[in-house]
């Protein structure tokens, strides 16, 4: 049980991909401005992080180690276009909103990475619990990044009105560049609160 809350707090805070690493940027850019496109690709990005996980560590011993990397982006590749076809057939309209960005999680250097550094050397069970930690401290971040948007760029959340000011107007929040912003203070706010935790 150590073994696996170290791997779940791991995952979570103390290597979370975005924060600590600055992994999977780029999504944290384009589906963060309402918070449900956030939470569908963080749906995405745990799932598909767990079975490549999962995946790669099965096949760990059979897999030709040079060319590893050209089969853990087979299995990547793979899993998206199955996530990506389910969304389209059970809720195309989240399909459309969210564009090629589904597609995009293939260039997730958060899943590459997660094989790489520990499925490669781990059983399928820890290893899955990995992805799921992983895809969880990359959801932490990029939900909230969302609500941010939402909530001071259109007075909304979870698309419900929450500031009800018709004069309120924040767009700049709603462009790549707010998302920067907002991504650096947040990451700014909880590097803070890991030092004043003793934290390195």
């Amino acid at each position: 049980m150590s073994r696996i809350k170290t791997i779940l707090t791991n995952g979570i805070w103390y290597e979370n991909p975005i924060f600590h690493q600055v992994l999977g940027v780029c999504s944290a850019l384009a589906v963060t401005t309402q918070v449900k496109n956030a939470i569908v690709m963080s749906i995405a990005v745990i799932c598909i992080t767990a079975l490549t996980n999962f995946t790669v560590s099965v096949l760990r011993k059979i897999i030709p180690f040079s060319v590893r990397l050209i089969i853990e982006m087979l299995i990547i590749s793979t899993f998206v276009i199955v996530f990506d076809q389910l969304l389209k057939a059970y809720y195309f309209e989240m399909s459309r909103e969210l564009g090629p960005y589904v597609g995009l999680i293939i260039t997730n250097c958060i899943i590459l990475g997660r094989s790489e550094a520990f499925a490669l050397r781990e059983g399928p069970g820890l290893s899955v619990i990995d992805g799921i930690a992983s895809g969880l401290g990359y959801t932490l971040i990029l939900v909230s990044i969302a609500a941010v948007r939402e909530l001071f760029g259109a007075g909304k959340l979870l698309g419900y009105s929450i500031i009800s000011n018709p004069d309120y107007h924040a767009r700049g929040l709603a462009s790549a560049g707010g998302a920067f912003i907002v991504m650096g203070i947040l990451i700014w706010i909880m590097n803070a609160i890991r030092r004043v935790g003793g934290e390195k």
